[in-house]
């Protein structure tokens, strides 16, 4: 056993877990996402691999702490000489950290080379397809004339000791979208449940004039419909025991109990045409679906309720690039349509310039700048935002592929 600890212990001192001696006692929930990828890098390298293969080891991880896992790599490969399969949907992390790059598409190869040339030289369609797919464009700021729907005083939420968010003040105006950024652990989604009076908060939330903080379940209940919330894992949020249309349909049971089943059906199909799913597919259930098809679905859920606020919370984390870019146009759509206003929190810093009109940047706790979305981008006044902006941007990172001579 001492053995073992101790070779435990070593793994953790080499993927760089702060306090290993402490840490080696805590459960996987009380680390955070980064740390726990750590972890698992120390397990795959138990038995001093000659190959790893690291399947989507960044996905969910903000910029600035998938800049940090890809540098341990990189050390680890350098130390131990060890063979890499790097498999991911990120284009960015490949261009820095690979020496030769296979593309597949259903099933097959369908271009292989050296990685420059791909990015480059691609030759087939699917490559350029996929260089092709990062979100663009620009929301337009909504008039200073615009009604404020949601309004932040002082919102601080604290589990114990910790403080995890920490005196937030914000103002939201109708149509309006707040990107809200940072890294993992800087308090965005606890913010955003805090919003929505799901987690108990400090200060003050009003949403259309109404204080909401501090109400009880039954007080809450005829706010719901107009305060939606999209999850980040559309696998993980929807049921896998009940069908499409029951998933979609299961608000209005609860909003609108005297609807007729008829009604209902057809909401739910008009729910699921608003995000370009076939209605014929509701009888299906959610493992059937792709994961694009299921954000679908988790929208088509919020949607049926015709809300004003929706807090979607790394909605396309998950996603590769070609689907994240077909989620982002069909939310500018919903939000055009019908003139809703989202809360849109994410650490993929291209899908929140291309989305939402104003920036919010956290970090541990605290707002550490905000303001127009361009002027953020193009002009950031913090080091830290400035770090952020740059992590997110491969052409301003440094280094060669991994284990380059």
């Amino acid at each position: 056993w001492r053995q073992a600890r101790a070779r435990a212990l070593d793994l953790l001192r080499l993927v760089d877990i702060p306090e290993p001696e402490r840490r080696i006692k805590s459960r996987p929930h009380e680390l955070s996402g980064g740390q726990r990828q750590r972890v698992m890098i120390a397990m795959a390298l138990a038995n001093d691999p000659d190959v790893l293969i690291a399947d989507e080891p960044t996905t969910a991880l903000d910029v600035t702490t998938q800049a940090r896992i890809l540098d341990l790599l990189a050390n680890l490969q350098k130390r131990s000489g060890m063979a890499m399969v790097f498999i991911t949907h990120d284009l960015g992390i490949v261009r820095r950290i690979a020496h030769r790059v296979h593309v597949m598409h259903a099933g097959e190869v369908v271009e292989s080379g050296k990685t420059q040339e791909i990015f480059t030289r691609p030759c087939h369609s699917y490559t350029r397809l996929l260089l092709d797919a990062e979100p663009a464009g620009s929301k337009p700021p909504v008039p200073e004339s615009a009604p404020i729907l949601l309004e932040a005083r002082h919102v601080d939420v604290r589990f114990q000791l910790l403080r995890a968010v920490d005196d937030i003040g914000f103002s939201l105006r109708k149509g309006q979208t707040l990107g809200i950024v940072g890294e993992s652990g800087s308090g965005k989604s606890t913010l955003g449940r805090a919003l929505l009076n799901l987690l108990p908060c400090g200060g003050q939330v009003v949403f259309k004039g109404e204080t909401i903080s501090g109400r009880d379940r039954a007080a809450m209940r005829p706010l719901r419909r107009n305060m939606q919330l999209v999850f980040q894992d559309p696998f993980g949020s929807l049921s896998p025991r009940m069908t499409v249309g029951q998933i979609v349909s299961e608000g209005l049971l609860v909003h609108e109990p005297f609807l007729s089943a008829k009604d209902r059906n057809l909401r739910a199909c008009r729910a699921l045409e608003e995000v370009s799913l076939d209605p014929a597919m509701r009888e299906r259930y959610p493992h059937a679906f792709s994961g694009g098809q299921r954000q679908r679905i988790a929208i088509a859920r919020a949607m049926v309720l015709k809300p004003e606020l929706v807090v979607l919370d790394e909605p396309t984390s998950a996603l590769d690039r070609t689907i994240q870019k077909q989620i982002v146009t069909l939310l500018r759509d919903l939000q055009k349509t019908h003139d809703l206003t989202y809360l849109f929190i994410s650490h993929d810093l291209a899908v929140v310039r291309a989305i939402a009109d104003t920036v919010m940047v956290m970090r541990r706790g605290k707002v550490v700048e905000a303001g127009p979305t361009e002027a953020i981008f193009e002009s950031p006044k913090t080091p830290y935002t400035r770090d952020l902006i740059g992590a997110a941007i491969p052409a301003r990172r440094t280094g060669h592929a991994m284990g380059a001579t």
